[in-house]
């Protein structure tokens, strides 16, 4: 086998490096310097790929740079921000709809229906690792999200026949609202259960695959060679996330809208047709894309390390038959799609794979020696974890919003001016903050905390994510002060019983300060979160890092339905007709002290990510060049760590 020690160049050439040191700070130092090369490397992903996270075409072919120059851009990324923008469109659209339509329609309890509707976004969220998954290993993002948005349009055509055909509706004669409330409408049949559920959940799964793909394909089309390149990310991003906000408030007005005028069929149908012309706009924008390499199986990958890391668990480092940890030569990676990744010193455990020990044998096994940007990847995913992990909170607190604000606004009035908006578009008010905040972000953020940060962007990606985290803090402590306010009024004035009767003399759009404050906090700290998640992340996982962000926020949603089950059952008490804290009739309720107890849970979350944040080491590039001035037989690289 070819081999040879490769040095640092922090390393004097005449200055000998003892291999008997057994200090622990020498054997640290050693680890991050030297690195094992060798041109003989037996592995099931490939003898390595030059070129690292070079774009390829449609055929999986490297762009030559005449063609760089004809694809990729902002041209290729506005292709796709019209997918995001009716995927999202669809998804708040069904979030806001759907509670009602199963309230309505298939007559089934609003406790029920809300929890069945969080579910589904949870699910939809939480399984976004899957199309993560496919993306990064065997189809690459553009053919994930080809499949996975046309199993979308199934689903919401399913819905759309769900709400137009009365065979799959129970009787809707004599059920009016008193009905409704004392539960006498005649409830769905299992079977038309059964089958709404089968469509949403298709549309869920749907959603899962084109959710962690769309931000990382949009991405991927900027040279990252390019001198603009960070400044092109970040307006990327942000304007990624103002396609999102343009669908959320889509649905929020004209989806809502047409429901009341039209009815649901053709309030869904509406999503339908959105999602077919958007697909339709995607799939024109194809000779544009540039497309990166799937690197193969990602739980391969973490498997083979993990197992060859605990083979070797008991073997020292001074064990090993040559210095250092293994490495393929020069700029060449064992994974496709991906670049060299620099040796870290966290996770030592894990740095036992990449050791060579005379027991391998002259052709090791991927299972038994990995190389050391196969390791990082490992623990770049592990790194990465406590951050996005920190929002799940924010997610929480936007569900509890989507349901309770809503039960809020019943009881207040809607009317601005002569003009009365439904209380299902009280929603869209986050939306139109954000697109205000992302309209303005370049021309008066950015340079006013440019002169508090230092930071050419303003603030760095970890910053983003606190502000968000923090203005959220401060949007669920007003919401438990004007719901304190709200429900001492409606007591006051005699409306404690007639919870779906509106206050005239008291306004909605006090809620319109909560509403704006979350916005605000979702654009710090999602755009944030999603561009630090593409950054930070191994080039052959970039859609699994993205699928981080939607994880976060599916657990958001499960947490949500988890934490109002536990206070209903330990603040309320059926036998004694003690209501509970997220009682159905608000007035009786304490959604005051829910709030409070969600901005207890905000700030001890806050001081978890300012710890995890000021722990983090963002990802050092890899750097690679040829030593001068060396006479070797064979070209010899440097591994800069």
């Amino acid at each position: 086998m070819d081999a040879r020690e490769i040095k640092s160049p922090e390393v004097l050439p005449d200055t000998p490096v003892s291999h008997e040191a057994n200090t622990e700070s020498h054997r640290r130092k050693r680890l991050g310097m030297y690195f094992l090369e060798s041109d003989d490397r037996r592995t099931a992903l490939g003898g390595g790929y030059t070129g690292g996270a070079t774009p390829v075409n449609i055929h999986g072919k490297p762009l030559s740079e005449l063609t760089m120059s004809k694809t990729g851009g902002w041209i290729a990324a506005f292709f796709i921000f019209g997918n995001e923008m009716a995927e999202r469109m669809a998804y708040f659209g069904l979030s806001v709809n759907m509670v009602a339509f199963m309230f309505y329609i298939m007559h089934r309890p609003f406790e029920s229906s809300a929890n069945a509707v969080n579910n589904f976004l949870g699910i939809s969220q939480a399984s976004s690792v899957l199309g993560g998954f496919l993306a990064d290993a065997y189809l690459g993002r553009y053919w994930t999200i080809a499949i996975f948005t046309t199993i979308y349009l199934a689903g919401l055509t399913g819905i759309t026949l769900c709400a137009t055909m009365n065979a799959l509706m129970p009787n809707q004669d004599n059920c009016d609202q008193i009905a409704l409330l004392l539960g006498n409408c005649e409830p769905a049949k299992p079977w038309q259960m059964l089958y709404l559920y089968l469509v949403l959940y298709v549309t869920g799964f749907g959603a899962a695959g084109i959710r962690p793909c769309v931000s990382s394909f949009g991405a991927d089309q900027f040279d990252e060679r390019s001198k603009d390149y960070k400044d092109h990310l970040d307006r990327f991003f942000n304007f990624f996330y103002l396609s999102v906000t343009v669908g959320a408030i889509v649905a929020f007005t004209a989806v809502v809208y047409i429901q009341i005028k039209h009815g649901w069929g053709s309030a869904f149908g509406s999503l339908a047709i959105a999602m077919g012309m958007s697909n339709l706009v995607f799939f024109l924008g194809t000779p544009l894309y540039r497309h990166r390499m799937p690197g193969g199986s990602p739980l391969t990958r973490v498997a083979q390390v993990l197992v060859a890391a605990f083979r070797k668990r008991n073997a020292s480092f001074e064990s090993s038959e040559f210095v250092g940890l293994y490495e393929l030569p020069g700029k060449r990676s064992a994974i496709k799609g991906s670049s060299k990744i620099a040796h870290t010193e966290d996770f030592r455990c894990l740095d036992k794979a990449a050791l060579k020990l005379k027991e391998d044998g002259p052709n090791p096994s991927p299972w038994r020696l990995s190389t050391v940007t196969q390791v990082e990847e490992i623990k770049i995913l592990l790194r990465l974890v406590p951050i996005p992990a920190c929002t799940i909170m924010l997610n929480l607190i936007l569900t509890e919003f989507l349901t309770l604000s809503v039960q809020q606004a019943y009881t207040l009035n809607t009317h601005m001016g002569r003009l009365k908006l439904p209380v299902t578009c009280m929603p869209v008010f986050p939306g139109l903050s954000i697109f205000l905040l992302l309209s303005l972000y370049y021309s008066v953020f950015v340079p006013l905390s440019r002169r508090i940060t230092g930071h050419p962007h303003g603030a760095s990606q970890l910053q983003r994510v606190g502000i968000g985290l923090a203005v959220s803090i401060a949007s669920v402590a007003w919401a438990g002060l004007f719901e304190r306010y709200r429900r001492h009024y409606a007591i006051e004035h005699g409306y404690e019983a007639s919870f779906l009767t509106p206050m005239q003399d008291l306004s909605a759009y006090w809620l319109l300060i909560q509403y704006c404050l979350i916005g605000i906090a979702e654009v710090f700290c999602i755009v944030g979160l999603l561009e630090f998640l593409y950054e930070e992340a191994p080039d052959a996982m970039r859609s699994i890092g993205s699928a981080y962000a939607a994880v976060a926020g599916g657990l958001g949603c499960f947490a949500a339905t988890i934490l109002n089950n536990i206070v209903k059952s330990v603040t309320g008490d059926a036998e004694k007709r003690k209501p509970s804290w997220l009682s159905q009739n608000v007035n009786t309720g304490r959604f005051d002290y829910f709030y409070w107890l969600l901005t207890v849970m905000s700030v001890i979350n806050f001081c978890a990510f300012l710890y995890a944040a000021n722990r983090y080491q963002y990802r050092a590039k890899q750097v690679i060049r040829e030593q001068a001035n060396v006479q070797l037989s064979t070209k010899e690289h440097v591994v800069v760590p």
